[in-house]
């Protein structure tokens, strides 16, 4: 079968520079049965510059066929250009994508696909009142999907802003899972809140520390003021 001119585009220029030492590093790294090129983040990042570049008059729809083409392939670092183009076109993202993203989520079932995804595409995709399809996606039987549903609004938290109190109505029912990336989330999110609100960190903590794991509460109190994490010291 021929394969679409985006993979051809990637392909040939992974394979003029990967190395397979490179490629058994990564692969074993990230636990996939993926194959790999063995190029690193430059490399990825420069070469979805350059197909941009290339197609500066690419629509919506061409980008979705672009990155379906790529996520099609059995090869992780494809899917890592596909996300790239993705970032790179996000102007194009909107509320209609919300599903399609969560697909890729579930298509991805990696931290390193699913983070970039959840933190810098699919917030792209929520509608203005985000909170019903947070909750949905908190609710789903993919752990990779729970995950993306709360590190939606990382960045937004970190930055001062974001709404905590969706956060905490998310987080809370998922405490008790059992599941390193669930309870890393919880934790990561809460520790980049505290940079910039630390209160509600604290406060956070202090109603439901009880509940979490010790992963999730180290996270969480990390960077708190030493007099905070006195206050909160099990």
């Amino acid at each position: 079968m021929k394969s679409a001119p985006v993979v051809d585009f990637f392909r040939t220029r992974f394979t003029a520079v990967g190395t397979p030492e490179r490629a058994t590093y990564e692969r074993a790294y990230m636990k996939s049965a993926l194959r790999f090129h063995g190029v690193d983040a430059a490399v990825i990042r420069g070469a979805c510059a350059e197909f941009v570049k290339a197609h500066k008059t690419i629509d919506h729809d061409g980008v979705v066929a672009a990155v379906d083409a790529l996520y099609a392939t059995d090869w992780f670092d494809l899917h890592s250009a596909a996300i790239g183009v993705l970032e790179r076109k996000r102007k194009l993202v909107g509320d209609r994508d919300a599903a399609w993203l969560i697909a890729l989520v579930r298509a991805s079932a990696c931290w390193a696909h699913v983070d970039w995804l959840a933190t810098k595409i699919v917030p792209l995709a929520l509608p203005a009142s985000p909170g019903r399809l947070l909750r949905t996606w908190a609710r789903d039987d993919d752990f990779w999907v729970r995950r993306t549903a709360l590190l939606a609004q990382l960045d937004a938290l970190r930055a001062g802003a974001g709404d905590f109190a969706l956060f905490e109505a998310l987080a809370v029912p998922l405490l008790g899972e059992k599941e390193f990336f669930i309870r890393k989330a919880i934790g990561w999110i809460l520790r980049d809140t505290s940079k910039r609100r630390p209160e509600l960190v604290r406060d956070f903590v202090a109603r439901h520390g009880g509940a979490m794991s010790g992963l999730t509460f180290r996270e969480a109190t990390r960077r708190l003021p030493a007099a905070m994490q006195k206050q909160l010291a099990r």
